[in-house]
C-alpha cells in the first residue's frame, strides 16, 4: 500500500476558483532559470528561436520544441530524483533529471526562445508508480504531484488543438487520437521508458478521451488522476501553494540514491 507520512503536511490539494485560468509567461523563475550561462548556451545550440510575424511561424514553434525534446531525452539522463524545485541550470550541470524535471528543462527552452509556458497541476495516485517499485510499494507516496506543461503557440489552429493557442506536452508530438494509434500500447510505467520519452510516440491522456488498441497497454490514464488543480503561471507558482510530492525531510534522505538511480532500474 502507498505512505501518505511522506506527504508535506499541511497541504489541501484541491482546485480553487482563482486557478481557472493562467496567462503564462517567458520569465525566468527559479527553477526555470533560462537566463543562466548554462541554459543560454544550450538554447542557442538548439537554435529554437523563432522571428515572430511569420505565417509558419506556428509550425517552426512546435518543431523547434520537438527538436529540444529530443535532445532532452538523449542527453539528460533519466533518474528517479524527488528534488522538482531544482534549478535547470543545475539539471544541465549533473546531466540527469527526473520526468518532472526534464519537462522542466523543455519549458526553459521554450521560454528562453519567446514562447509562453503555464502548467496544470494533477494530483496522481501513487499506485501508478507501482510497476517501478514492486517491492517497496510502502515507500510510494499516496499522491504525486505532476506540473504537466502547456506551450502558447500563437497561430495554432484551433479545428485540431481545441484549447488553441495553449498546446499541452500531451499533444507535442500530434494529436491524441493520432498518437493512440501508433504501434506499441499506450505507457506502461514499468520499463526504462518514462512519461518524458512516453509522449513522443503514445498519447497520454488524463482526461480520458482517447482510447489505445485493446492489444496494448491504455492511453487513457485519467483512473489514476485524484485531482486536478487547475492550471499555474509557473511550475514554481504550482510547488509553492501544494509542496512538492514528498515532504522535505524524505525528500533529504531519499534523494542520494534515487537521484542518481537510472528510471527502470
Amino acid at each position: 500500500m502507498t505512505s501518505s507520512i511522506l506527504r508535506p503536511r499541511g497541504r489541501v490539494r484541491v482546485r480553487t476558483s482563482e486557478r481557472e485560468t493562467a496567462a503564462g509567461s517567458t520569465e525566468p523563475t527559479r527553477i526555470l532559470d533560462w537566463q543562466h550561462p548554462r541554459v543560454a548556451l544550450l538554447v542557442r545550440g538548439l537554435g529554437t528561436t523563432t522571428a515572430p510575424g511569420r505565417a509558419d511561424a506556428a509550425a517552426e514553434r512546435v518543431q523547434a520544441l520537438r527538436a529540444a525534446h529530443r535532445w532532452i531525452a538523449t542527453s539528460v539522463r533519466p533518474v528517479y530524483s524527488v528534488q522538482d524545485e531544482r534549478p535547470v541550470s543545475e539539471v544541465l550541470r549533473r546531466g540527469r533529471g527526473s520526468c518532472s524535471q526534464r519537462l522542466a528543462v523543455l519549458e526553459s527552452v521554450a521560454r528562453a526562445s519567446g514562447v509562453a509556458t503555464r502548467v496544470r497541476g494533477l494530483v496522481v495516485d501513487g499506485t501508478f508508480w507501482y510497476p517501478r517499485f514492486p517491492r517497496l510499494h510502502q515507500i510510494v507516496p499516496d499522491q504525486v504531484l505532476l506540473a504537466w506543461p502547456e506551450f502558447r503557440i500563437d497561430g495554432l489552429s484551433p479545428d485540431g488543438h481545441a484549447a488553441a493557442p495553449w498546446l499541452t506536452v500531451s499533444e507535442l508530438f500530434g494529436d491524441l487520437d493520432e498518437l493512440s494509434g501508433h504501434a506499441g500500447g499506450g505507457f506502461t510505467n514499468a520499463d526504462p521508458e518514462t512519461l518524458f520519452e512516453a509522449l513522443s510516440r503514445t498519447a497520454i491522456d488524463w482526461d480520458g478521451a482517447t482510447a489505445c488498441p485493446s492489444a496494448g497497454a491504455p492511453c487513457d490514464l485519467s483512473a489514476h488522476v485524484l485531482a486536478d488543480l487547475g492550471h499555474f503561471d509557473s511550475r514554481d507558482e504550482l510547488f509553492a501553494r501544494h509542496g512538492q510530492t514528498l515532504c522535505g525531510m524524505a525528500r533529504l534522505l531519499a534523494e542520494p540514491v534515487l537521484g542518481r538511480r537510472s528510471a527502470g532500474a
